[in-house]
């Protein structure tokens, strides 16, 4: 859960990236330093009434998710330190959207390593020595994101002084935030969409078992690390259409797509090699754990999934896309279509075939997504426009 409103913000301030990256492409600054200043607001207020509702509701939420008894008080201990300090977390993902935008993206993932890296040397501090349990998890995920925050500010302080803000950017601005906002929802419902659609599967994992519940654990945790160089590039790629799309370089935005499909397709085949030769030590390493029901049926989740990574280096790369310049309706409505594809699988079968039916649960729906993503960006009448208008020119 507290997954997924993470990256329900982190998607909302995506999306105000790429309006920040417009401005900047359009070298506009009055409307740079107006889109910053609504989106610390906005993403402060959001994360604010966000925080607030889930805390409140956070019993019935867990019920929900079939979480059982025993497992309720180590959950809530922990959700509740993350709600609390999601304030961080924005505050970070403000600062490395606005570096993104106006084309720093190597210094926001220097900062997201570092805490990485400090996370898990509190982990250690926290767990181990201190025996605080899951709440110093909890901490630790906490404070090295507001470390990491205070470090990419103090940056953007020193390094790009032209976007200092004034009271009047800070100020809430009717125009800038009817730019916003659309977009910041847009991404973030895109992106909740697809972390609910895996909480829906969730509710049936929780009736299968321990062993399976350890396993399907662990080989989410070795795909989520595969997936993301996909979710990498598709951030990038909203930002770089973005910023094209405000410099007119309408041209730049379809070369750019082909160059990040390439790349992935780079990916998914090494990431195949080392699936189908190294998943048991993979899923060994991560659980701790030689009952061979847990390697054996985490290795699987592993290796079916593998062999359609492709499907959502596409997938993610196109919704993004399209995000960047402009087309906000067709990412959301796909991303839906992805989370109903999944509650159907859960619910219906689940029950029949076991767990098989969850690890093919997303192979299904991303190929029931990927053709017409495909047809979409084909026919988007923005991007037709403007390639046609290129091509008259020249």
């Amino acid at each position: 859960m507290s997954d997924m409103l993470i990256e329900f913000l982190n998607g909302i301030i995506c999306g105000f990236g790429i309006i920040i990256s417009t401005f900047f492409g359009a070298d506009d600054e009055k409307g740079l330093k107006k889109a910053i200043g609504g989106s610390v607001v906005l993403g402060l207020a959001g994360t604010l009434l966000i925080s607030v509702l889930s805390l409140t509701f956070l019993p019935g939420i867990l019920r929900f998710l079939n979480v059982s008894d025993e497992l309720v008080p180590q959950a809530s201990a922990y959700i509740r330190i993350i709600l609390v300090g999601l304030f961080a977390t924005t505050l970070y993902n403000i600062c490395a959207a606005i570096l993104r935008a106006i084309g720093d993206s190597y210094t926001p993932l220097i900062f997201l390593v570092i805490s990485n890296l400090l996370n898990i040397a509190l982990d250690y501090v926290c767990i181990l020595l201190l025996q605080m349990g899951v709440s110093g998890a909890a901490f630790a995920t906490v404070f090295s994101q507001a470390f990491s925050a205070l470090l990419c500010f103090l940056y953007m302080r020193k390094k790009y002084p032209g976007i200092r803000l004034g009271r009047e950017d800070i100020l809430p601005d009717g125009e800038i935030c009817k730019t916003l906002l659309p977009t910041g929802l847009s991404m973030g419902f895109m992106i909740s969409f697809v972390t609910l659609g895996s909480l829906a599967l969730q509710t049936s994992i929780n009736t299968f078992g321990t062993n399976i519940i350890v396993a399907h654990t662990a080989a989410r945790k070795a795909t989520s690390f595969f997936l993301i160089p996909f979710f990498v590039l598709g951030s990038a790629l909203a930002t770089y259409c973005g910023q094209n799309l405000g410099a007119k370089e309408y041209g730049r935005i379809k070369k750019g797509i082909q160059d990040a499909v390439l790349l992935s397709f780079g990916w998914c085949a090494a990431a195949l090699l080392v699936v189908f030769t190294l998943s048991p030590y993979i899923i060994r390493g991560i659980t701790a754990s030689a009952e061979s029901e847990i390697i054996d049926t985490a290795s699987l989740y592993l290796k079916i999934n593998a062999v359609f990574y492709f499907l959502p280096a596409v997938i993610c790369i196109l919704r993004n896309s399209m995000q960047g310049f402009g087309d906000t309706r067709t990412p959301l409505v796909f991303s839906f279509i992805e989370l109903a594809g999944k509650v159907l699988i859960a619910y219906l079968l689940a029950p029949v075939i076991g767990y098989m039916g969850v690890i093919i649960s997303e192979p299904v729906v991303w190929v029931f997504m990927v053709i017409p993503l495909l047809a979409g960006m084909a026919r988007n009448p923005i991007l037709k426009e403007k390639q046609e208008k290129i091509t008259d020119a020249k």
